[in-house]
């Protein structure tokens, strides 16, 4: 068995299984491989496309899934506790919660795989399943220059985990304060967009919305970057926001469907977290 907590417990040759794992799930080669498996899952009550895609994948591969809102682990009995009976029924969980050491303590207490499925610092299914899907329109992203728009938040901080990982070159566009360590950072999104092939963005807490006003990105800032580079946005992304409502109607956007590919990737972790 194997956990993921973080991308950087992954190698490359590990992600290469993964995606190697999501290719058949596109053919339904791995149909029935968690017959009589029980995948427990913590899910807030406003996880949509993450909590569908899991439940969905369980369902096609077999297994069966026991939901739990997130708040369940925060009450009074400890975890080892918790986690102690739970081993004699569970055979996979799934967390979503904000702090990344719950889950690190589940993992510590688990004799199954535990999955991440987002925390405060960090979303690994997320950045999987996006370089998957990016893997399909690019030739080469190791190469690709990325540029991520947004604070200094889970999802900015998971692309430079991912990028550690994959080692492509990014690099970030973001009002004074919202800096992540480690990366290059522009206050200055028409100098920032330059020489850039995959643009990123996510969602802006209401206190920034006022200093990102001449930071969002717009088709005419698209228009500045590479020729053939592409929008991915973080759902969910807010129109007049992060984004504008042109450069969403243009080619530029990934699209919805770039997301589908979600569910074979958490049924391809899943898989590989359960037999590695």
């Amino acid at each position: 068995m194997k956990n993921l907590i973080r991308l950087t417990d992954l190698t490359l040759k590990d992600i290469t299984k993964i995606y190697k794992i999501a290719s058949e799930n596109e053919t339904n080669k791995n149909a029935g491989c968690l017959k009589g498996k029980t995948v427990v899952m913590f899910f807030p009550n406003n996880s949509i496309r993450t909590r569908v895609t899991f439940e969905k994948g369980i369902y096609l591969l077999g297994g069966q899934t026991i939901l739990f809102p997130t708040e369940t682990l925060d009450k009074k009995e400890e975890l080892q506790d918790v986690f102690g009976y739970l081993n004699n029924w569970a055979d996979l969980v799934i967390v979503r919660h904000k702090d990344i050491g719950v889950i690190e303590q589940i993992a510590k207490y688990s004799k199954v795989p535990v999955i991440n499925a987002l925390t405060d610092i960090n979303h690994p299914c997320e950045m999987l399943s996006d370089l998957y899907a990016l893997s399909k329109l690019r030739d080469n992203i190791a190469k690709d220059k990325f540029l991520f728009c947004g604070v200094n938040g889970n999802i900015g901080k998971a692309w430079k985990e991912a990028s550690e990982v994959f080692g492509f070159e990014l690099e970030q566009c973001c009002a004074e304060g919202h800096e992540i360590d480690g990366l290059k950072v522009h206050h200055d999104i028409e100098k920032a967009i330059v020489g850039k092939d995959i643009v990123c963005t996510d969602s802006l807490p209401a206190h920034a919305l006022e200093k990102w006003e001449n930071l969002k990105v717009t088709k005419e800032i698209m228009e500045m970057a590479n020729k053939g580079a592409i929008l991915n946005p973080c759902p969910p992304f807010y129109r007049s926001e992060e984004v504008s409502q042109d450069v969403i109607e243009s080619d530029f956007f990934v699209g919805y469907e770039f997301k589908k590919y979600l569910l074979e990737v958490q049924q391809a972790i899943m898989i590989y977290c359960v037999n590695e």
